[in-house]
């Protein structure tokens, strides 16, 4: 035990007016940029990711989507105790929830459609957050398209840019934002309330089967955005996706806006780790236009 665990347990004792005397702690599996335990007191446990004090703010908006998902009272996520600065370090500290690979995927369907709809005014969400370590530009927009292609694609193609990613990829990122509208012929989403990082690492379910998400990236969008990246990476399992689309159908044209809402993530990922990313999006951006033209 050292001197940030026992600040760390004050705080937890603040926030759940239950003292908080640390008798373990472990080391667990939180993601690809926190590290991330298990603090426990003989009677509770809690999940603590912790990060350098200049990242504070990653931690805030973590907690504020939290919320958000919470509040929509749809698919269970990890309830926020507190979060703040100690030691010079960032905390964040969740409930711990025992979680596995297998549950009720009907249920995951069933709630995320839920989810998606519970709906605000625009395009966006009150503050912008983080896409992994990526900044996500979250400003409200009245018009889809518009949104997309000035706060999505368009954020990360100039970014791709920054970091070297030049030649087709720009070429073709260009021409794709200036016939965005192709895609949307008779499809006009309207907001939806988005776990906005929904790959198939960010969720799992409790032993009696109830799924959980978690390091989301909230905000207000077509909940296509979801449904696409819940394919990106391996995806989910097929009773999620049929009980989603039993519970609200699919527009026909989601099969090609699919990989233009992917494109967003590959350009994400060349932007964070580089290596075939790049190669990967310029060629996601290169069949997009090939379906338009």
């Amino acid at each position: 035990m050292n001197a940030f665990h026992h600040e760390l347990a004050t705080a937890i004792g603040h926030a759940t007016g239950l003292p908080f005397a640390v008798s373990g702690v472990q080391a667990v599996h939180g993601g690809d940029i926190s590290q991330a335990f298990k603090l426990s007191d003989g009677m509770r446990s809690v999940f603590v990711k912790i990060q350098p004090a200049a990242r504070l703010a990653m931690f805030e908006t973590e907690a504020a989507g939290l919320a958000e998902l919470a509040a929509a009272n749809a698919v269970r996520v990890p309830q926020v105790i507190c979060h703040g600065l100690t030691a010079g370090q960032a905390y964040l500290v969740l409930d711990y929830l025992s979680l596995g690979a297998r549950g009720d995927a009907v249920q995951l369907g069933r709630q995320l459609a839920q989810q998606h709809r519970v709906s605000a005014a625009q395009f966006g969400w009150v503050r912008d957050n983080w896409i992994g370590a990526t900044p996500q530009p979250n400003a409200w927009h009245d018009d889809w398209i518009g949104f997309w292609r000035a706060q999505r694609l368009g954020f990360q193609l100039r970014r791709a840019a920054e970091n070297g990613h030049t030649g087709a990829l720009q070429r073709d990122g260009e021409a794709l934002l200036a016939r965005l509208d192709a895609f949307f012929g008779g499809y006009a989403p309207g907001p939806s309330l988005l776990h906005g990082d929904l790959w198939g690492g960010n969720h799992a379910y409790l032993a009696d089967g109830t799924p959980v998400i978690f390091d989301p990236a909230v905000y207000f969008g077509d909940r296509e955005c979801d449904l696409a990246m819940s394919e990106l990476f391996g995806g989910f399992a097929p009773d999620f996706y049929a009980a989603y689309r039993e519970a609200w159908p699919l527009d026909a044209g989601y099969a090609s806006r699919k990989t233009l809402y992917n494109l967003y993530h590959i350009l994400n990922h060349a932007n964070l780790f580089g290596g075939g990313y790049a190669t990967q999006a310029a060629h996601m951006a290169a069949q997009l236009l090939a379906q338009i033209r």
